[in-house]
């Protein structure tokens, strides 16, 4: 029987504590070829007297810092599962890869921010830097990227990647609440945290979008280059709005190469009902390639949670145990091309616009009027009562009241429409900042 691969996990929270049991109920199947299996030799977390609900092995050594954890001599692979961008995350795996030894992470926020560094470091050092569960939760997309379509030219990737995010716009369509009500309900289910602002606002998909873009596209992480537009001013008068037009709302990462660069958003989309990612609902992830032979290829799945986290993390700590020293990124960390940001107000494509209109005279023809002067084409305008006035008795808004207008625009890009409602709001015929929701043809 072959030795028995070590493992050295920092950090016990949801992910470790669920990896923990993974190894523990599944310990058979965990076990590869000549090797004997797997054992945890090493832990380390803030907290020694928490009870986390779980077994350590007693032979297991507790370590204070997880930087001497990592370089411990009888460490064969360091899992890192702290989080956080700076601090004890990234100084434990650095101390890991100068050491030599393989690195398995879940941390997306350390990758988005350092991954090319800690890649240079690893391949420097001969071993893996491996992390499937830092984007997408339990869904193999990295692998899949990596691996599955590496014979393939990809064009373009995008998908629902935050969970939270997902869940709150799903209960908004189902049940007409209010996006703060809905959220509130997400942070008590252990869905959002304290402060959701990093899911909300669209920052947890950045980060992982920025991971998707390289390997596919062989450029530099480049995080604060994405575009990101949250969910926090989706309104349930959004949700019908797009119900009624044949769409469902859904926050996408979407990331492709164009002529002029590379094009990375995070935002709102519509998408037509009868698309397959409009039919990932609740906290399920989905996530979109499309390559020259392929085609179209649609992975969907858990896309966070201990559980699945946790099976990521074995995947890889499996892979990496095999002797597998593949480059983080496809190609060498040194070899990804410098990052060309693609000009988004080129961006093509259709728009829905929700603008709060005051009942004065005019107000319909000066806003279209400022459209024609961008050359944005109307597909349609519906007017839409406003709650908060009661219509006048031909059921339209009396004098001095405002209405919900949708508009909905054929193919145009972002900055005639940026332009024509920079007018508008100047000209001070709608009482609120317009709500400009793109419509994505997937």
């Amino acid at each position: 029987m072959g030795r028995t691969v070590k493992l050295g996990i920092a950090g016990l929270g949801t992910v470790g504590c669920g990896l923990v049991q993974l190894l523990t109920a599944n310990s058979e199947r965990m076990t590869l070829g000549g090797n004997a299996g797997f054992a945890i030799a090493g832990v380390s977390a803030r907290d020694r007297q928490k009870d986390r609900g779980i077994t350590l092995p007693e032979d297991a050594v507790w370590y204070d810092d997880p930087a001497e954890l990592a370089a411990a001599r009888d460490i064969d692979v360091f899992v890192e599962l702290i989080g956080g961008e700076e601090g004890p995350a990234r100084e434990a795996v650095t101390a890991a890869l100068r050491a030599g030894k393989p690195v398995v992470t879940a941390n997306k926020a350390l990758l988005a921010a350092h991954g090319v560094e800690l890649g240079k470091l690893a391949e420097q050092s001969g071993v893996a830097l491996a992390y499937e569960a830092a984007v997408a939760g339990g869904i193999p997309v990295i692998k899949t990227l990596r691996e599955g379509l590496v014979g393939n030219r990809v064009t373009r990737v995008y998908g629902i990647l935050n969970g939270t995010c997902n869940y709150i716009l799903t209960r908004m369509q189902e049940e007409g609440l209010e996006f703060a009500e809905i959220l509130k309900d997400a942070q008590d289910l252990g869905y959002a945290e304290a402060d959701p602002t990093f899911d909300v606002g669209g920052f947890d998909t950045a980060h992982k979008l920025s991971l998707l873009t390289t390997i596919a596209f062989g450029a530099e992480i480049a995080t604060d280059e994405i575009h990101v537009e949250g969910i926090e001013a989706i309104t349930p008068a959004d949700i019908q709005a797009a119900d009624d037009l044949g769409y469902r709302i859904k926050l996408l990462g979407v990331s492709m190469k164009t002529d002029s660069g590379i094009e990375q958003r995070v935002h709102p989309a519509m998408v037509a009902k009868d698309s397959a990612i409009a039919q990932v609902s609740g906290v399920t992830n989905g996530v979109a390639i499309d390559g020259d032979f392929i085609g179209d290829l649609l992975l969907v799945g858990p896309g966070a949670g201990a559980e699945a986290t946790a099976s990521a993390v074995a995947a890889d700590i499996a892979d990496v145990s095999r002797g597998a020293t593949f480059a983080p990124f496809v190609r060498p960390a040194s070899d990804l091309d410098p990052y060309k940001r693609a000009l988004l107000r080129k961006h093509q494509g259709a728009y829905y616009l929700r603008l709060s209109v005051l009942d004065q005279p005019g107000a319909m023809a000066a806003i279209a009027k400022r459209m024609g002067e961008q050359s944005v084409s109307l597909e349609s305008i519906v007017q839409r009562r406003d709650k908060a006035g009661l219509p006048g008795s031909d059921g339209l808004p009396e004098l001095g009241q405002k209405a919900n207008v949708v508009l909905i625009t054929h193919k145009t890009n972002e900055q005639a429409i940026r332009n024509a409602l920079a007018a508008i709001e100047a000209d001070g015929k709608i009482a609120d900042k317009p709500q400009v929701i793109r419509i994505e043809q997937l």
